[in-house]
C-alpha cells in the first residue's frame, strides 16, 4: 500500500509539472487552443556593427557510393560472379559466430552441457585432448585468419593489376558472414532442441528452466542478431584500419586509393550487418532514432524532403534531387550550414548561426523540433525500460501525454521498474528552449547526414552483394573451375596447389583421317576389321605419346582425334612447340604403319593436322563427371586440317616436299570473311594458326633458312620462307622442326593459275622427309 501511494504521489508531481511545462512549449494542453494558431512576437536581435548581406552559402562537397567489378569475369549463370572462400577461414567463422550467439543469447551454460562427461581416461589424456580443441574456440584465431584472408586478396590484385578483385573478396566475406549469422542462429537453435529432449524424462524442473531460456533466445532474435553483427563490425574495422588501409596504400599508392575512395568506406558501415539499416538501438546509439509509425512526423522520408526544401532556399529551387542527396552523403556538410550551435565571432559564424536560426524555424512550423529533442532524451531510457516497452512508444510519451500514460501504467504493470527515470526525460524535453533547442538542432542535422550517408552506402552494398555467387556445392565449383571464371580466395598456405592449376590459353590439335568412310567400306568388303584397324595403327600409338608432352584428349571420333595441351600459370611456356613436335610425331608414326601395311596389302592411313592457340582458357560444360571443352580453337583447327577433294587432285601430284597450301579465289568484302573465298590443301601436313605463329616465336628462336628446295607452284617465286627451331621435350631430349611461312597466292578458279599475291599467310609445320635430309646435309657439309 505505502508503494501504491507513493506511486500515486510521484504521479500527481509529475503530472503538475508536465503541464506546467506544457503551457511553456505550447504542447499536451488540451484546453489550449491549436498550436498552429498561436503566434508570439519575435524579440529583434540587435548585433554591434550587423552581419554581412546576403552572405553566399558554402561549397558544399559531395559524396555517390558505388562498387566497380568492371573487368572480372562472371560465373556459369552468366549473371553474378563465382566465389569460393578459404574452407579453414569459413570454418573459423561459422565457431566464432556461433560462440557470439550462444552468448549474447545467454545459452552458453546450456550449450556447455553438449560436452561428453569426462572419461574415466588418465588426466595425462585428458589434458591433451583439452589442448587439442583449444585453438577451435580462441575467438582470436578467426580474427587472424580474416586478416590473413584479406591481405592474400590485396596481394593478388596486385599481382594482376586489379584493386577489383580486392573488392569481390570483401564482398565475398561480408556475404560469407551476413549469411551464416542467420545460419548459425537456426543451429544454436536446433542445438538447443536435441539437448532438451534428453531432459523429458529426467531433470523436470531444469527442463522447464531450459526451456523458458529457449523461448527467450527465440524471443531475443534480432537483439542477439544485432550485438553479433556489431561484434564483427568492430573486428572488421579494427583489421581494415590496423592493416588493410595501410596494406592498400602501399601497395596501391595514394592515387589509387583516391580512386576507390567511395568503395571500401562501404565495408566499414555501422550498418553493414543490419536488414534495411532501421534498427531503432542501433540508430539511437550511433545516429539519432527516427520515427518509423506513419503518423510520427520525423519519419526517415519526411525529414529528407524537408532537409531537400531548406537547402533548396539557400541553393535555388532548381538544386535537382541527386545534388541534394550527393551533398547529405557528406556529414561535414552540416557544420558548414548551421554549425554546432555556439556562434563564432566571425562572418561565416554570424551567417551560420542565421542559417541555424532558419532551420530550428523549420522544424517547429512542420511539428518535428519536439520529436528531434525527444530522440536523444529517449536513449538512456532505453537500457532501462526496453525491450519490455516499444522504444518508439517511449519516445513518444516525452511529447505526447496520452503515451506517457500508457507507459505508466505498463510500467506500473511490470511492478520492478521505476518511472522516476521516465518523469526526469520528459521534464527535460519540455524544458529544451532557446540556445539548447539551436544546438540540438544543429546536432540533429548532422547525426541525420550521417545517417543518411550510412543508409545509401548500405543500400549499395546489397545491390553489389547481389552479384556476388558463393558456389555452394563442388560440383559447380568444379564447373566454374574449369570454365576459368571462379574467383577462389584462399590463405597463403592453401594457395600454391590453386595457383598452379590456373590455366593462361590452350593449344588445340586435331588429326583428321582421309576418305574414312571409303576406307571403312573397302575393309569390309575384304573381310577386315576396320575398327582394330584404326585403334592399332593410329588412336594407340597416339595415346602413347600424350603423357610425354603433357597433352590431353579432349574428343575422340570414328575418324579424327583432337588434342589440347593447356599451358598454366607457373609453367615454361612451351605448349605450342611441344604440339609442333607431338604433331611431327604422329605423322611419322603413321607414316611407319603406312609402309608395313602396303607390303602387306593393307589399306594405308592419310591425315591432315591443324593446330590452333587461343589465348585464354578453355570453357567446359559438365556430363555428370565428364568435362566437354568449348573452345574456338576446335572449329579452327577443324578448318585447318580440312582438305578440299578438288584442290588435292590438282594439287597432290604437284605439292612436292609441302604438304599443306593455301589459294584465296575472290576478292575479300570489307566484311567478308576470308574461309570463304579460300580453298584448302592439307596432305599429310600440319598447318597452324597465325596466333601459333606468334606464340611459337616467343617460345623458341626460329632460324631462317637458306636451302634449295625442288621448285613447285608455291615456290617459283620465292613467296615462302623456311624457319628452323629446337624443341626442349624433356631434359635431355631435343626434337627438331621446321617451320614454313608463305603468302597465299590469288588464283583463277577456273584453272588454277596464280594472278597474284594476298599478304594473308599461312603456316605449315614440316613433315617431308627430304626436307629434314637436307638440313642434316648442309649441317655435314658446315661441319667437314
Amino acid at each position: 500500500m505505502q508503494f501504491l501511494a507513493r506511486i500515486r504521489h510521484n504521479r500527481g508531481n509529475f503530472c503538475h509539472r508536465f503541464l506546467h511545462v506544457s503551457l511553456v512549449m505550447y504542447v499536451w494542453n488540451q484546453q489550449l487552443p491549436n498550436e498552429s494558431s498561436i503566434k508570439m512576437p519575435r524579440i529583434p536581435i540587435f548585433r554591434l556593427g550587423g552581419a554581412p548581406e546576403n552572405t553566399a552559402p558554402p561549397k558544399l562537397a559531395a559524396s555517390n557510393p558505388s562498387v566497380s567489378l568492371e573487368g572480372l569475369s562472371v560465373g556459369i549463370d552468366n549473371l553474378r560472379h563465382d566465389v569460393v572462400l578459404s574452407s579453414r577461414f569459413a570454418e573459423a567463422a561459422r565457431a566464432h559466430i556461433a560462440r557470439m550467439i550462444a552468448r549474447h543469447g545467454e545459452l552458453e551454460g546450456l550449450l556447455s552441457a553438449e560436452a561428453p562427461p569426462p572419461s574415466q581416461s588418465p588426466s595425462w589424456l585428458r589434458n591433451l585432448a583439452g589442448k587439442a580443441v583449444r585453438p577451435k574456440n580462441d575467438p582470436g584465431d578467426w580474427k587472424s585468419l580474416l586478416t590473413e584472408l584479406l591481405v592474400a586478396s590485396l596481394n593478388r590484385a596486385k599481382k594482376e593489376y586489379k584493386l577489383t578483385i580486392d573488392i569481390l573478396a570483401r564482398l565475398a566475406v561480408t556475404k560469407f558472414l551476413r549469411t551464416e549469422m542467420n545460419s548459425q542462429f537456426a543451429q544454436v537453435l536446433e542445438r538447443c532442441r536435441v539437448l532438451l529432449k534428453s531432459y523429458d524424462n529426467m531433470r523436470q524442473q531444469r527442463a522447464h528452466e531450459y526451456r523458458e531460456r529457449l523461448a527467450t533466445f527465440q524471443v531475443r532474435k534480432k537483439i542477439i542478431l544485432r550485438k553479433t553483427g556489431q561484434e564483427i563490425f568492430e573486428t572488421l574495422r579494427e583489421v581494415e584500419k590496423s592493416t588493410l588501409a595501410r596494406t592498400r596504400r602501399s601497395l596501391f599508392g595514394e592515387e589509387t586509393i583516391a580512386q576507390s575512395f567511395f568503395t571500401y568506406p562501404l565495408f566499414v558501415n555501422r550498418l553493414l550487418f543490419s536488414d534495411d539499416g532501421r534498427d531503432d538501438y542501433l540508430c539511437a546509439e550511433h545516429y539519432v532514432m527516427l520515427g518509423n509509425w506513419d503518423r510520427d512526423p520525423d519519419r526517415y522520408g519526411r525529414l529528407r524532403d524537408v532537409i531537400a526544401g531548406f537547402l533548396r532556399t539557400l541553393y535555388g529551387e532548381d538544386t535537382t534531387a541527386e545534388t541534394i542527396d550527393s551533398w547529405m552523403n557528406v556529414p561535414e556538410n552540416a557544420r558548414l550550414l548551421v554549425g554546432t550551435g555556439t556562434p563564432e565571432n566571425s562572418d561565416e559564424g554570424l551567417a551560420q548561426e542565421e542559417r541555424l536560426a532558419a532551420w530550428v524555424r523549420l522544424l517547429e512550423d512542420e511539428h518535428m523540433m519536439e520529436a528531434v529533442i525527444a530522440s536523444y532524451h529517449v536513449v538512456p531510457l532505453l537500457s532501462e525500460f526496453a525491450p519490455r516497452i516499444n522504444p518508439q512508444q517511449l519516445k513518444s510519451a516525452l511529447i505526447d501525454r496520452t503515451e506517457c500514460d500508457r507507459v505508466e501504467r505498463l510500467i506500473q504493470e511490470h511492478g520492478k521498474l521505476s518511472p522516476n527515470s521516465l518523469y526526469a526525460a520528459v521534464a527535460k524535453v519540455a524544458s529544451c528552449r532557446g540556445a539548447e533547442r539551436a544546438k540540438v538542432a544543429a546536432r540533429f542535422l548532422a547525426d541525420f547526414f550521417h545517417y543518411h550517408r550510412d543508409l545509401r552506402r548500405l543500400e549499395v552494398l546489397n545491390a553489389a552483394l547481389d552479384s556476388v555467387n558463393l558456389v555452394p556445392n563442388q560440383r559447380l565449383r568444379e564447373l566454374s573451375r574449369v570454365n576459368g571464371t571462379l574467383y577462389e580466395f584462399l590463405l597463403p598456405e592453401e594457395q600454391e596447389t590453386s595457383e598452379s592449376d590456373r590455366v593462361l590459353r590452350h593449344v588445340v590439335l586435331k588429326a583428321d583421317v582421309r576418305d574414312s568412310t571409303r576406307l571403312t567400306r573397302m575393309m569390309m568388303e575384304k573381310g577386315l576389321n576396320p575398327a582394330s584397324f584404326f585403334s592399332l595403327n593410329f588412336y594407340d600409338p597416339v595415346n602413347k605419346l600424350l603423357g610425354k608432352y603433357g597433352a590431353q584428349k579432349v574428343f575422340l571420333e570414328g575418324d579424327a582425334i583432337i588434342l589440347a595441351i593447356l599451358e598454366r600459370e607457373g609453367e615454361a611456356g612451351l605448349a605450342v612447340s611441344r604440339m609442333c613436335v607431338l604433331a611431327r610425331e604422329i605423322v611419322e608414326i603413321v607414316r611407319g604403319y603406312n609402309e608395313l601395311m602396303q607390303r602387306s596389302g593393307m589399306p594405308q592411313l592419310e591425315l591432315g593436322l591443324g593446330i590452333t592457340l587461343q589465348e585464354s582458357a578453355p570453357l567446359y560444360l559438365m556430363d555428370g563427371e565428364h568435362q566437354i571443352m568449348i573452345s574456338e580453337a576446335l572449329n579452327e583447327s577443324d578448318r585447318l586440317s580440312s582438305c578440299n577433294k578438288r584442290v588435292r587432285k590438282i594439287m597432290e601430284p604437284l605439292a612436292g616436299p609441302f604438304h599443306v597450301y593455301a589459294f584465296q579465289t575472290a576478292d575479300l568484302d570489307a566484311d567478308g570473311n576470308p574461309e570463304d573465298v579460300t580453298l584448302s590443301f592439307n596432305l599429310s601436313g600440319i598447318r597452324m594458326n597465325e596466333a601459333a605463329f606468334s606464340k611459337l616465336k616467343e617460345e623458341i628462336t626460329l632460324e631462317l633458312l637458306k636451302v634449295r628446295l625442288p621448285a613447285n607452284v608455291s615456290s617459283d617465286k620465292g613467296e615462302y620462307r623456311l624457319f628452323m627451331a629446337t624443341v626442349p621435350v624433356d631434359h635431355d631430349i631435343f626434337r627438331k622442326i621446321v617451320v614454313r611461312e608463305s603468302r597465299i597466292p590469288r588464283i583463277d578458279a577456273s584453272d588454277f593459275s596464280v594472278t597474284g599475291w594476298t599478304e594473308r599467310r599461312y603456316y605449315e609445320i614440316c613433315t617431308d622427309p627430304a626436307i629434314y635430309a637436307a638440313l642434316e646435309k648442309r649441317k655435314g657439309a658446315s661441319g667437314s
